[in-house]
C-alpha cells in the first residue's frame, strides 16, 4: 500500500467550490459599504471645513468670501469628497455637500 501525500481532484473541487460561495456572499456587502464609507468621508470634511471656517473668521477677522480662500491659506487641503464625485461648497451661504 502506498502513502501519497496530496489532495484529489474531489477534494479541490470541494475547496474552491466552498470559496466561490464565500466569495458570492461576500462582495456584494463590501460594495455596499464602500458607498457608506464615502459618505462618511464627505461628512467628516463638512464638519472640517465648518471649523476651517470659524478658525479662518477667528485669525482674518472676516469670513472667507469661498472655500478656496480656505485652501489657498492652508486651512483646507482640498474641497473635493475623496471619492470625487462630491464636494464641499457654499448654498445659500450655508456649508453642504454638493454634487458634480
Amino acid at each position: 500500500m502506498r502513502n501519497e501525500k496530496g489532495f484529489t481532484l474531489i477534494e479541490m473541487l470541494i475547496v474552491l467550490a466552498v470559496i466561490s460561495i464565500l466569495l458570492i456572499l461576500f462582495i456584494p456587502n463590501l460594495a455596499n459599504k464602500s458607498d457608506n464609507i464615502n459618505t462618511k468621508g464627505c461628512e467628516a470634511l463638512l464638519q472640517m471645513a465648518e471649523n476651517q471656517v470659524l478658525a479662518y473668521e477667528i485669525d482674518q477677522g472676516k469670513k472667507p468670501t469661498n472655500l478656496d480662500e480656505l485652501v489657498r491659506e492652508g486651512y483646507l487641503e482640498t474641497t473635493e469628497c475623496s471619492n470625487g464625485s462630491k464636494y464641499i461648497g457654499f448654498d445659500n451661504n450655508q456649508l453642504k455637500i454638493l454634487s458634480r
